[in-house]
């Protein structure tokens, strides 16, 4: 089967379109790739070893202003160039996953008549994919209450080495990795691939009353200066570092994280049975603490906002959770309890369905 892979922009989009491609990939499928110039995915995807083709960026204000009157102009061009992608590569089916990309793929998708497969990342959808679930019934979401027609929750597709990764067993080789103690609890702090300067300074400025508890922390900090914490000499490591490759191993090295509530991060995280404290991002619709509340309110996280983020919540909340084994253990289960590992494969499935369809 011939599969146009649309989405793009941050790793919101591009992680579950990477998860997804090499599932289908493994099937067999050939793949294309529609991204824009200024997305994650002009690295990313090539990386990965898939073809990529870009087309002019059409961003869409979300208020009224001069931007707003040159989206007609800006999107008819994106299409045509959408369409010139289709008619050389002629695919099966268009599958979008949100972001400024997926609305010229799901127009140039309905006017050559190619099926439609929408995968929503957020709990509340986006404008992209609110127009393209109108365009299909093959609409799948992350989450369990995302509102659009026709939806069926599948899950969030996620790296194969995360949906696989058995935390225990690799816990010995990760804290290696990682310069770690083997037996001492363990924080995993990460703001993202920029960091976050909330999270940074309340956990710089909790240090010395975690290392009072024999805490360690491993914290991708992605602005290092933001935390300037010395360990003495025989008191629990505290590394910081940039940015984070080896996220299964990150991951696997912890008995609890602190994190943004990304849907990707969320899904991840409960996936793997990573308790977590979830600092959502204070900008945009509130879809940061959408995502977090299905594990949340299960028992596998706990949810804090960003201006309440202080040294103070870390020493009083996040302290003796991550000093309470059996607490850790009940809050695992209950993550790993709410989220789908294989979703993945469910979305390839609904792939292959629709494409099928065409045939």
């Amino acid at each position: 089967m011939r599969v146009l892979l649309a989405g793009g922009g941050t790793a919101g989009h591009t992680s579950p379109l990477l998860a997804t491609a090499a599932v289908l990939s493994a099937a067999g499928d050939d793949l294309v790739c529609l991204g824009t110039p200024r997305g994650l995915e002009v690295e990313l995807v090539p990386a990965a070893g898939y073809e990529l083709e870009l087309v002019p960026p059409v961003p869409l204000p979300r208020r009224p202003g001069p931007d707003l009157v040159k989206v007609p102009v800006r999107l008819r061009r994106t299409v045509k160039a959408t369409l010139d992608v289709m008619d050389r590569f002629s695919p099966d089916v268009v599958v979008g996953f949100g972001g400024y990309v997926s609305v010229p793929a799901y127009l140039a998708a309905r006017r050559r008549k190619l099926p439609i497969v929408v995968h929503e990342g957020n709990a509340l959808p986006g404008i992209a994919n609110k127009l393209g679930a109108r365009f299909t019934q093959h609409v799948a979401t992350s989450f369990p209450d995302t509102v659009l027609p026709h939806a069926q929750y599948l899950g969030l597709p996620i790296r194969r080495e995360i949906a696989s990764l058995d935390r225990h067993a690799e816990r010995s080789e990760a804290r290696r990795f990682f310069e770690l103690d083997p037996d001492r609890p363990t924080i995993l702090v990460t703001g993202g691939s920029q960091g976050a300067r909330r999270i940074n300074q309340a956990m710089a400025g909790a240090a010395p009353a975690l290392a009072a508890a024999g805490v360690q922390v491993l914290h991708a900090a992605g602005r290092p200066d933001e935390v300037p914490v010395e360990t003495a000499p025989g008191a629990p490591p505290y590394r910081v570092i940039p940015f984070i490759e080896r996220m299964d191993l990150a991951y696997a090295a912890a008995d609890f994280t602190v994190c943004r509530s990304g849907a990707n991060t969320v899904t991840e995280v409960a996936a793997v049975g990573l308790p977590a404290a979830f600092v959502p991002l204070p900008i945009g619709n509130g879809e940061q603490a959408l995502n977090a509340h299905p594990v949340v309110e299960a028992g596998g996280g706990v949810l804090i906002d960003d201006a309440a983020f202080t040294s103070a919540w870390v020493e009083q909340a996040v302290i003796p959770l991550v000093t309470d084994p059996s607490a850790l253990d009940q809050m695992s289960r209950a993550a790993s309890d709410i989220v789908r590992a294989d979703a993945a494969e469910r979305l390839a499935e609904l792939i292959h369905l629709a494409g099928g369809e065409r045939r």
